[in-house]
């Protein structure tokens, strides 16, 4: 389970870190990333000028941190309710345990793909892996992003 604190949990994040992301796709998943910038960022860990319009838009509904945020969407397209809901909690596992090595404030979302239904969690795993890397938002300073 990921904590509240790391969860993006708004449409207007998930729109903006779709939006104004960088994207990597694979056969199963896409991953977009939005990384703070450090120039306009706050002492709050806000996502530069595109965070300041997201809490302008909407009331806030917990203390904005500079922590790592992630969300997913998992659409009709890859299977019934139970499918879908076992692809997230899939993901929700592997991305937890790539949290340490994401830089602070980084919003990211993650859409699964109809593929996704059948594939392991050593697949999936692997996909969000590659991604990540394409998308190089590991720390330079802290833990790095292998497969297995």
């Amino acid at each position: 389970m990921l904590p509240a604190a790391a969860r993006l949990t708004k449409s207007q994040e998930f729109r903006l870190v779709v939006r104004r992301g960088r994207r990597a796709g694979r056969s199963r998943l896409v991953v977009h990333a939005l990384r703070p910038d450090p120039a306009i960022a706050s002492s709050a860990g806000a996502v530069g000028e595109a965070a300041s319009e997201v809490e302008q838009n909407t009331a806030p509904t917990r203390e904005s941190t500079g922590s790592t945020r992630v969300g997913f969407v998992v659409s009709k397209a890859v299977g019934v309710a139970v499918v879908r809901h076992r692809v997230t909690r899939r993901l929700r596992h592997l991305i937890r345990d790539r949290l340490p090595a994401l830089p602070e404030g980084t919003l990211v979302v993650v859409r699964a793909l109809p593929p996704a239904a059948g594939a392991t969690s050593d697949e999936l795993g692997a996909d969000l892996d590659a991604a990540l890397r394409k998308l190089r938002i590991d720390r330079p300073d802290g833990p790095r992003i292998v497969s297995k």
